[in-house]
């Protein structure tokens, strides 16, 4: 089981209630992030409260508001915002139950994976599981977390059970103002219709996640791996590791010695090394044979 929950409490539907443990279903963590640097100090770059003048504004002269017209907000203290965080009761309590089908997916916002907090508990999650399956329901009810109420839809998912948060009415936008320039009656034509049932079937398939890639992450990925592949500079303050050129030193001993058939002492390749470095400056200045023969 995970380490940590991100929350702890119970479900409750009617007078059945079992302790369970929520853990985040999905992840950001593997997603690569770009930051902004100084490209000459290469420190991070952090962004400072700053008023539309420019100006720095410390914390404590910073109050949160509303803006009712341009330019002119009312103050809300934070003690006042305080009065409004919910209590919670560390329970998921279940009022309704409905066909999936019945939820818009625009409504839904995070999922979660329920599990249960302890052995005694596993009768009533299972049972609540099986339950939902046979039904082809899901449980629809509301919880406290992160000191907002949230309503929730709880559904069976394989061995277990997940949740997922729902957004309210008024976080999601009427589609009708989007859809007005659509005509009431416009219809596909018969032809058309045909050609698009049978690609949909040719198509058609059960949807699997792994099929697709994120081409942008994967690309971004490619380009900070080649450029790590050839990075040559350091890091500003970091040390050149110690045992670097003796490392190399070793090396070329034992190359000359492979190459002679015995041993050769640390000025031996030191010397070796210099008469190759000499030997290839003036190979450098030479000009070519096709430039002599020119």
């Amino acid at each position: 089981m995970p380490q940590h929950a991100y929350w702890k409490g119970h479900i409750r539907l009617s007078l059945v209630t079992f302790p369970v443990r929520l853990y985040p279903a999905v992840t950001e963590t593997e997603k690569i992030r770009l930051h902004k640097y100084d490209k000459d100090t290469g420190q991070r770059i952090h962004y400072q409260n700053v008023n539309e003048d420019g100006d720095v504004v410390e914390a404590d002269d910073i109050v949160k508001g509303y803006e009712y017209e341009k330019g002119v907000f009312i103050p809300i203290e934070d003690k006042e915002i305080e009065k409004l965080h919910l209590e919670s009761k560390h329970t998921i309590d279940l009022v309704q139950f409905a066909d999936l089908s019945s939820i818009d997916p625009i409504y839904f916002d995070n999922p979660y994976y329920v599990s249960p907090d302890n052995k005694l508990a596993q009768e009533a999650y299972v049972t609540i599981r099986d339950a939902l399956k046979k039904s082809k329901k899901v449980a629809i009810g509301q919880f406290i977390i992160a000191n907002r109420e949230r309503i929730v839809a709880l559904k069976a998912c394989g061995k277990g059970l997940i949740l997922e948060t729902l957004r309210y009415n008024y976080e999601v936008r009427k589609a009708e103002e989007y859809f007005a320039d659509i005509g009431a009656n416009a219809e596909a034509e018969p032809d058309q219709m045909d050609l698009a049932l049978e690609l949909i079937k040719r198509k058609s398939g059960d949807f699997s996640p792994t099929k697709f890639k994120d081409l942008y992450q994967q690309g971004l990925k490619e380009i900070i791996d080649a450029k790590m592949e050839k990075r040559t500079s350091r890091v500003k303050g970091e040390k050149k590791p110690a045992g670097k050129v003796i490392s190399i030193m070793e090396a070329l001993r034992k190359s000359v010695e492979q190459s002679k058939g015995g041993k050769v002492s640390e000025s031996e390749a030191k010397s070796v090394t210099k008469k190759a470095a000499q030997k290839n400056s003036v190979s450098k200045n030479m000009p070519s044979k096709k430039k002599q023969a020119a």
